[in-house]
């Protein structure tokens, strides 16, 4: 996994791969720190903007606090 800048210095994301149509997003806090986001769930229009923010290092937390919510393929 690739550190998440962090740029704003307040995100709760602390990790993130991008895979084929994917990204799985490791957080600090949580039961489950680790989601699975895909075409499938939440869909590729989202993940795409996830793959945007990660690589920006900003924003993706918020985003998906906001917009994907509970919109997750899987978590560990």
């Amino acid at each position: 996994m690739e550190r998440y800048k962090n740029l704003s210095g307040d995100s709760n994301v602390v990790a993130y791969e991008l895979g084929q149509g994917s990204i799985t997003v490791q957080f600090a806090t949580g039961t489950h720190r680790t989601y699975l986001y895909d075409s499938v769930r939440p869909g590729a229009a989202m993940v795409t903007e996830m793959r945007r923010l990660a690589v920006a290092g900003r924003g993706l937390n918020s985003y998906i606090g906001r917009v994907v919510k509970g919109g997750y393929s899987g978590k560990r």
